[in-house]
């Protein structure tokens, strides 16, 4: 029943999201191009995704990875596309493979097979409907494990209403709240005026993290904060507004884990001191969350969380 519910919504979700491709307004950058005809706009994707890697994941938070790992799924192109981005093979460089609708299904059924706690959709935004298509195979052929939303949080808010009752577990990025950082870093002005509004959706949708008897998410939202060298006080503003607006019994993912990437200017040439990760992770501490999930003080920047997609295993687990 559980699932039959779910490939209904994910029909409604088509139905209401798929005239939008053809002049495509499915994430707040608006670009109003025929994704059915090229692969245009900031995403530069068409009508089919592009996976780089499907595999158990086993560095995200704890209740996302739990012991067995999660079911992620890498996608080429991003919306956002930020200076520094570690995964910049993928967002600027479109490094992977375009899949059919019924390859992408496969993916999902067959990390659930190997055991993972979740499927766990990595830059969806742009590639929300190949992954509606592809849910609809794959749960009428029996996944039903939790799936996770894994976005950079430039999230159109009617995409993200179209996903109620669909997606389990959302895992948003808040990265800024000046428009000034979010212009330089990342091309969009109004991240946090159209970040924010999806997030609070999401959160009405999930307003409570659910933990199974092992610790890992069956229902909720996780929201992620990277924190930057220098922007300690944008930090600062934003964990006051997630405190402010956001439920108590969300999770919040405070990341120190910043190294500098890709494009990344030279005032972010560094990582985070050890300074600027005390007063991020006091605030976080006294905002009283149900689930809090910090780094390490000082948190060096380890290799291991700096993948490498043009390998097999593009992480190195400890």
């Amino acid at each position: 029943m559980a699932n039959e519910r779910k490939i209904d919504r994910v029909g409604k979700a088509l139905d209401r999201l798929s005239p939008l491709e053809t002049c495509c307004t499915l994430c707040p950058r608006d670009c109003r191009v025929d994704r059915t005809k090229a692969a245009d706009g900031v995403c530069r994707t068409g009508h089919m995704a592009s996976v780089s890697h499907a595999l158990l994941h086993f560095g995200e938070e704890p209740v996302i990875s739990g012991k067995s790992g999660s079911g992620t799924i890498f996608f080429s192109g991003c919306n956002l596309k930020c200076v520094f981005c570690q995964n910049y093979q993928l967002s600027w460089l479109l490094e992977g493979q375009p899949v059919t609708d019924e390859e992408l299904a496969s993916l999902m059924l067959r990390l659930q097979s190997e055991g993972a706690h979740n499927i766990n959709f990595v830059s969806p935004s742009h590639v929300v409907l190949p992954i509606l298509r592809a849910l609809r195979i794959a749960l009428s052929q029996g996944l039903e494990i939790p799936l996770v939303w894994n976005s950079n949080g430039y999230d159109s808010l009617a995409v993200v209403q179209a996903l109620e009752g669909i997606v389990d577990v959302y895992l948003p990025d808040l990265k800024y709240h000046s428009p000034a950082l979010s212009k330089r870093y990342s091309a969009a002005p109004d991240y946090f005026a159209q970040a924010s509004e999806a997030v609070r959706e999401m959160t009405l949708q999930q307003p409570a993290l659910d933990l199974t008897k092992n610790g890992t998410a069956r229902r909720g939202v996780v929201v992620r904060h990277l924190v930057l060298p220098g922007a300690v006080e944008d930090t600062l503003t934003l964990l006051d507004w997630i405190g402010k607006n956001l439920s108590p019994y969300i999770g919040l993912s405070l990341m120190s884990q910043y190294h500098p990437c890709f494009r990344a200017p030279e005032e972010i040439q560094r990582s985070v001191s050890r300074e600027e990760h005390r007063r991020a992770a006091d605030q976080a501490l006294a905002l009283g969350l149900d689930h809090l999930f910090l780094q390490p003080d000082p948190f060096e920047a380890d290799e291991h969380l700096v993948p490498d997609f043009r390998k097999e295993k593009p992480f190195r687990w400890k």
